[in-house]
């Protein structure tokens, strides 16, 4: 197989952009066809598709985030205001959230913990999917993610659970590169 240095490149630069910096326009009916079909394009042993997708878009992203504040007010009736609006904004400025959610399968091939990897997949591969069709991402976990409420109001069924939400939209900034960490730190090879 020959050498992709785009690809390659690509992989080396990468960087996500914070949630604020991500603008209108977003990914357009056949931008987000292929966005989708590339990010559940993942390893997936015994073809189970441990995962399912939950779009928030358009005018949802308002009521997801008043939903939210008031789920985050029921679990804490202190919240003051300034809190329920951070609430209020969870799923903007992104003009798109996906919400990768973690439906395992009954297997005696594939291990749960198996099928959770999968759905992590699918979160990096949206975040790849974003950057190939000119438009940046930012994939995060928040509160909402562990509390059963808000799963619920946010569509995950029984036994499920997200492990990630992919907000996509125009990149308002070009973000610096982090500290990562020194190679020899964090590899070693097996000796036997």
């Amino acid at each position: 197989m020959p050498v992709n240095a785009a690809l390659r490149d690509y992989l080396r630069t990468r960087r996500s952009v914070g949630i604020a910096f991500l603008k209108e326009p977003g990914p357009d009916a056949e931008e987000l066809e292929q966005i989708l079909a590339i990010g559940t394009r993942v390893p997936d042993h015994g073809k189970l598709a441990p995962w399912r997708l939950i779009l928030v878009e358009g005018d949802d992203r308002v009521r997801a985030g008043e939903r939210l504040a008031e789920i985050a007010k029921a679990n804490n009736p202190a919240l003051d205001e300034a809190s329920m609006e951070l609430e209020r904004r969870q799923f903007l400025p992104a003009p798109l959230t996906i919400g990768v959610i973690f439906s395992p399968r009954p297997s005696t091939k594939a291990p749960e913990l198996e099928q959770l990897l999968s759905a992590g997949g699918v979160c990096l591969n949206l975040v790849h999917a974003a950057h190939a069709l000119g438009y940046a991402a930012n994939w995060v976990t928040r509160w909402f993610a562990f509390d059963t409420a808000a799963q619920q109001m946010l569509g995950a069924r029984g036994g499920e659970r997200f492990v990630g939400f992919v907000h996509i939209g125009t990149p308002a900034i070009v973000p610096d590169d982090r500290e990562r960490p020194e190679l020899q730190s964090i590899v070693s090879r097996w000796r036997g």
